[in-house]
């Protein structure tokens, strides 16, 4: 007779968010800025740099180093160089 109740919970171990209106599959406990590297490493190397910047669906500022929720829906946009 197996006990059950030992063995490590089932379950899903990614989810989907979606970053630039494009889901992708990140881990659980994955950042936003894993997110944005799932949807383009590239990406990531410029929010890194600080090229660009991440809003939530609504437009608010992202901090990158957040925890993702399943369905979350992010945004990168441009850091513009200010006037010299």
């Amino acid at each position: 007779m197996s006990d059950s109740s030992m063995s490590a919970p089932s379950g899903p171990t990614t989810f989907r968010a979606y970053v630039n209106e494009r889901g992708v599959s990140v881990a659980l406990g994955a950042t936003v800025r894993d997110a944005v590297a799932a949807f383009d490493l590239s990406e990531a190397e410029a929010l890194d740099r600080g090229e660009r910047r991440v809003t939530d669906s609504r437009g608010l500022p992202v901090d990158a180093t957040v925890p993702v929720h399943g369905g979350a829906i992010f945004r990168l946009l441009p850091i513009r160089a200010a006037a010299t």
